[in-house]
């Protein structure tokens, strides 16, 4: 798999497919891991984290069936490596992380591993709509594969031992990305807030810890990873949680239809107006604008954009892939302008 070629296409969770796609974007399923007899990164030496990575690729290298490309992260320039960011690939921590680090990832960027990330592995599977059972099953062979070539740090009483507290245990962390527009424009996002709090959960934006939710994308994922097994956190939130905060969305979306149609449909057509005229545009308002759309298209009102276009540009207009497809580094205000263009081709009105 070629690097270059990744920004102009997209990974198989951006597909508009699977299950509850309207509103839930994607469900992923990682896994914390660290290697026996070496010490947790915030502590290791260059030349451990060198050999961290030599071990850890020699496994990945071994799952023929997962046809992985390894990346030496630390061999990136800035560009690249916000690209893998901005495909979900690696986290910002990696990215800008020191020393000896990479990612393995397949090519429908479903599965990846992440080398010396703040553990020595994580591995991460990544799938389109509400598919937390399938990312479990895939995740935890992928686990049980490279365990059979790794000696992971287990405690007996405490489980798989992980440089943050909040992952040992299971080291699994269960999240859902949900995009939850009409919530916001009733103005009831905030009892999914306080609801999300009441039951452990943490809410972020679109690119996880660290991040502020725009374009009315939430990301939420469990904190308690002690005490209970993978099985019963995959099923609670699969079963439980997500379903609740649809079963909201989609009942504001009712209510809005019913009784606030004027204002819906002007917030639809407005932003598809702007996306499709407008001759510089920021990522933060092209966010905002495509969530509309992206709403619009699900809800039937508008009909000559698929789903699967408006996903695309979320990631195409993020400022790497967008300097990257357009073959240059460009500064924020040209990037604004180039942008926009961009934006204009995409969503060109059909006759």
């Amino acid at each position: 798999m070629n690097l270059t070629d990744l920004p102009r296409h997209h990974g198989e969770f951006l597909s508009g497919s699977g299950p509850e796609s309207d509103i839930v974007i994607s469900s992923r399923v990682r896994l914390a891991r660290n290697l026996s007899g070496f010490p947790f990164l915030s502590r290791a030496n260059s030349g451990q984290k060198r050999e961290i990575e030599r071990i850890v690729q020699k496994a990945a290298a071994k799952l023929t069936e997962a046809d992985l490309t390894y990346v030496p992260i630390e061999q990136l320039d800035e560009l690249d490596r916000q690209v893998l960011v901005e495909r979900h690939l690696i986290s910002r921590q990696q990215a800008n992380g020191e020393g000896a680090r990479g990612v393995a990832f397949g090519p429908s960027e479903s599965m990846s591993i992440m080398v010396n990330e703040e553990d020595h592995v994580r591995m991460q599977v990544l799938r389109g709509g509400l598919q937390l059972d399938r990312c479990w099953e895939e995740v935890n062979a992928l686990d049980d594969a490279l365990e059979e070539r790794l000696n992971f740090a287990f405690h007996r009483k405490y489980g798989y031992l992980s440089a943050c507290p909040t992952n040992v245990g299971t080291g699994i962390r269960v999240s859902v990305m949900l995009h939850l527009p009409a919530l916001k424009l009733a103005g009831e996002i905030d009892k999914v807030f306080q609801a999300a709090k009441d039951m452990h959960l943490a809410v972020r934006g679109l690119y996880g810890e660290g991040t502020e939710a725009t374009g009315d994308f939430y990301q939420l994922s469990n904190q308690v990873t002690l005490g209970v097994t993978e099985q019963q956190i995959v099923s609670k939130f699969g079963r439980e949680v997500i379903p609740r905060v649809i079963e909201y969305e989609r009942l504001a979306r009712k209510t809005l239809m019913l009784h606030r149609e004027v204002v819906l449909e002007d917030r639809i057509w407005r932003a598809l107006g702007m996306l499709r005229f407008a001759r510089q545009m920021s990522s933060e308002e092209t966010m905002f604008l495509l969530s509309a759309v992206r709403m619009g298209v699900n809800l039937g009102r508008v009909s000559d954009v698929d789903i699967e276009t408006v996903n695309e540009l979320f990631i195409q207009t993020q400022p790497a892939h967008l300097q990257r497809i357009n073959g240059q580094r460009l500064e924020p205000d040209k990037r604004n302008v180039v942008r926009a263009e961009f934006i204009r081709t995409r969503l060109a009105a059909r006759n």
